[in-house]
């Protein structure tokens, strides 16, 4: 591994303008300083730079769109193969992770709130206990990681990431009360009453998305992001149809041939799968099969029942006569095409919107639009000294946006918090 990552980093061009930083990155990684210093013999310097700018880079470095992002942007990709920037980031961050030097500042009195162990809540966490902030955690499950833990399967991201991460927030001081959830017998209103000068909402999205087809309540219907939560006490049996095309799809995919079944299908509505190319590779070497221009009509005892997709000729045609680009082909559910699928299992996977716990329990806190969490742009909710962000607000989404997110709203938090302290 180490000569792989040697490799690649001196197959880096150092650009002055670096698009993997400028156009590639979510959250803007120093990408050629990181390399510069790790060629200088300087890790730990790297290291250091790399937690201060993503506190989740080790993380971040196995599971982001790399891609679509820093590594689809080298301007080594242009006409060969991009830097494996990915690889140096974890080989960087996960060898030096335990020595890194996180001292936080004096105590300035003042506690903070932070509800869900996800991928935002950790990163608030993380930023406020360094600025003095008293911390605690409060968690639904047992855990800590909220989605990178019981969404990610552990072939993608080794548990024993999140345990590092715990301790490390426990050494800098950061408290937890597992398995409570905010929204039940405890509000968010309590936590102001008992002295929390702000409080952080990072929820995540664990209501799974309905399909809302006839037949979606039967025994042999799952959704991924339950099945995810704890493979091992489901029993697909050997034929599953997986609904769904995203990373979701392609983890549970590959997940349910690891735990026995022999036939995994994904049915995809259009002609191309929405999940990243590397996953959707990964998906096929495992063994995974896709079906495609199908659209799911309803679910029997026996299995799934399909519709062919074909082209759209009255969309099009509209399309035709406006002289606009038609860049993927408007399709519509064919007529008499209907089929049935036998398999064992149906699987959902078209993603997840936010619970609605803690919305119910405090009425002064708003939804928007799209039925998330409302906020500001400073990423407070309607309810003064409270804030969100991450997958609670914007829906699913990836986590180092979820990250770089974050990373503003603890600054918002800080100045809220130093606002009304200085105003008592």
């Amino acid at each position: 591994m180490s000569v792989h990552v040697l490799d690649e980093a001196n197959r880096c061009l150092g650009c002055a303008s670096p698009r993997c930083r400028n156009m590639g990155c979510p959250i803007h990684t120093n990408i050629p300083e990181m390399i510069r210093l790790f060629k200088a013999n300087r890790m730990m310097d790297a290291a250091q730079m790399l937690f201060e700018n993503n506190p989740l880079s080790m993380i971040c470095s196995l599971v982001c769109n790399h891609e679509n992002q820093c590594e689809g942007n080298c301007v080594r990709g242009i006409k060969g193969e991009s830097v494996h920037i990915s690889s140096i980031e974890n080989y960087i961050s996960d060898s030096c992770f335990e020595r890194l030097e996180l001292k936080p500042a004096p105590s300035n009195g003042m506690k903070a709130a932070v509800i869900g162990a996800g991928p935002a809540g950790i990163t608030i966490a993380i930023i406020l206990a360094l600025k003095g902030y008293s911390i605690t955690v409060f968690e639904t499950h047992d855990k800590i990681g909220g989605i990178l833990r019981y969404g990610i399967p552990e072939f993608r991201l080794p548990k024993s990431i999140l345990d590092r991460y715990y301790k490390k927030m426990r050494e800098i001081g950061i408290k937890f009360r597992p398995n409570f959830s905010i929204g039940g017998s405890t509000g968010v209103q309590d936590l102001l009453d008992d002295g929390y000068k702000s409080v952080f909402i990072g929820t995540g999205a664990w209501k799974p998305r309905k399909l809302g087809v006839p037949g979606e309540t039967f025994g042999n219907v799952f959704y991924a992001i339950n099945y995810l939560n704890n493979p091992d006490v489901y029993e697909l049996g050997d034929r599953v149809a997986i609904i769904g095309a995203g990373n979701a799809a392609m983890d549970v995919a590959r997940t349910a041939i690891r735990h026995g079944s022999k036939e995994v299908v994904v049915y995809v509505r259009g002609d191309e799968v929405s999940a990243s190319q590397q996953e959707f590779e990964y998906a096929k070497v495992d063994g995974v099969r896709f079906e495609y221009r199908k659209a799911i009509v309803r679910i029997e005892d026996e299995g799934a029942v399909f519709c062919d997709m074909g082209p759209d000729e009255e969309k099009i045609s509209e399309l035709n006569e406006k002289g606009e680009e038609i860049k993927a082909e408007p399709l519509k559910v064919l007529p008499g095409t209907e089929h049935l699928v036998p398999v064992d299992s149906i699987m959902i996977a078209i993603s997840q919107v936010p619970q609605d716990r803690i919305v119910t329990h405090e009425k002064e806190l708003k939804l928007n639009e799209k039925g998330n969490l409302y906020t500001d742009e400073k990423g407070e909710t309607s309810l003064p000294g409270v804030f969100a962000s991450g997958d609670v607000v914007t829906g699913a989404k990836t986590v180092v946006a979820a990250v770089a997110v974050s990373k503003q709203i603890a600054e918002d938090m800080d100045k809220y918090m130093m606002g009304s302290e200085s105003t008592r």
